[in-house]
């Protein structure tokens, strides 16, 4: 006989801990006994008008809950080159036979229609709450929220929000040495669904077509960063020409910037009741766009897992069956972070990692290797 209040208490109601809440009950687990839970309204995160990259298997994933398709921008090439060397490689989507290699959408249309869907389910939401603490029993987690209520449930997810995401960020390894600049940019000759992961001395500049422009992540040195946030539109677009060239023309308008310091915590947090996916689970560096997209895969597995079993032994098998795509995908984010970060524009390794972009692009299993796993991910 269930005690619990739930089954399963999804902290963080963001488009991971959605996404999970809606593949649960595809696979049969009771709505009524899955609880998401957030700090946000559902009116705060659907005004959140941040930009977000979605994956062509992320797209997959939410198909399967019947939320796609979704207001996005498709990109059907992605360019990847190095700011003053030779060599470069380009993925197209013909070449996998896909109508798009991936999708540039807003956080807060995605977790609107992801947030409609799981109400339509009858899914519970409680928001806006905040976790305070969560102490783990034999059979239960208790979560304590701050606003004096309290809940049980069999599992506890960490997925993305509340007290769980500002612990992440406390244990965050800061040594990137990177602030990444956020805005929307637009150009006197875009290149229609076409995006742009180019490596500057300082880090990526990453430019994602999307409606009249670019969603731009510009990664540099946090003094960088602080000259760039102070200049006037005009002396920052200048700057921003200079680091990227002319492949788009002109840049000639660019929207209020916001800057976020980088770093990587990927030690997810678990114990016999509680698991964590998403950022909660692992925070990435955003070059090549695979944060959220690992953590939509971690939702899929998990919902899997426990629609079949919901002891902690389920959570040990999640923890094995996920380890072989995060691992890759958190060394291949690393390493490229690290490589265009802590070397200047004239070292050998960054000339080597120029001809390699070329090289890359004349061997065809190794640029289907990387496109298969920016898409998909690893497979087992």
């Amino acid at each position: 006989m269930t005690t619990s209040d739930y089954d399963i208490a999804i902290c963080g109601a963001g488009p991971v801990g959605l996404t999970l809440a809606l593949q649960l009950v595809r696979r049969g687990v009771p709505s009524q006994r899955i609880a998401l839970i957030d700090a946000k309204t559902a009116g705060q995160a659907a005004a959140d008008p941040r930009s977000i990259a979605l994956s062509y298997g992320s797209r997959q994933i939410l198909d399967e809950v019947g939320c796609w398709p979704v207001a996005a921008d498709p990109i059907h090439q992605i360019h990847v080159s190095r700011r003053g060397h030779f060599g470069r490689t380009l993925i197209e989507r013909d070449a996998y036979g896909l109508p798009a290699l991936g999708y540039v959408a807003r956080y807060g249309t995605l977790v609107s229609s992801l947030a409609k869907a799981a109400g339509s389910a009858g899914i519970a939401s409680l928001r806006p709450m905040h976790v305070s603490s969560a102490t783990e029993r034999a059979d239960e987690v208790e979560l304590l929220f701050a606003e004096g209520r309290s809940i049980t449930a069999g599992i506890m997810v960490q997925a993305e929000g509340g007290v769980f995401s500002e612990q992440a960020a406390k244990s965050m390894r800061r040594d990137y040495d990177q602030t990444a600049l956020i805005a929307h940019v637009s150009s006197t000759a875009p290149v229609a669904h076409r995006a742009f992961e180019r490596f500057t001395d300082e880090g990526p500049l990453a430019l994602l077509p999307q409606e009249d422009g670019y969603a731009m992540v510009w990664c540099v040195r946090p003094s960088t960063a602080a000259r760039l946030q102070a200049l006037p539109d005009a002396g920052f677009l200048a700057e921003l020409g200079n680091a990227f060239g002319t492949r788009v023309g002109q840049f000639v308008n660019v929207s209020p910037r916001a800057a976020y310091p980088l770093g990587l915590n990927a030690h997810p947090a678990a114990a016999a009741r509680t698991v964590a996916i998403g950022n909660a689970a692992q925070t990435l560096h955003p070059v090549a766009g695979q944060g959220l997209n690992l953590g939509m895969r971690d939702a899929v597995v998990l919902a899997r897992l426990l629609a079949a079993d919901l002891s902690s032994s389920a959570l040990r098998r999640f923890a094995a069956e996920r380890q072989a795509d995060r691992s890759l995908t958190i060394r291949l984010t690393d390493a490229m972070a690290r490589l265009f970060a802590n070397t200047g524009g004239g070292t050998l390794s960054q000339g080597v990692l120029g001809l390699s972009l070329g090289l890359i692009d004349l061997v065809d299993p190794a640029k289907k290797l990387l496109a298969e796993q920016m898409m998909f991910g690893r497979r087992l």
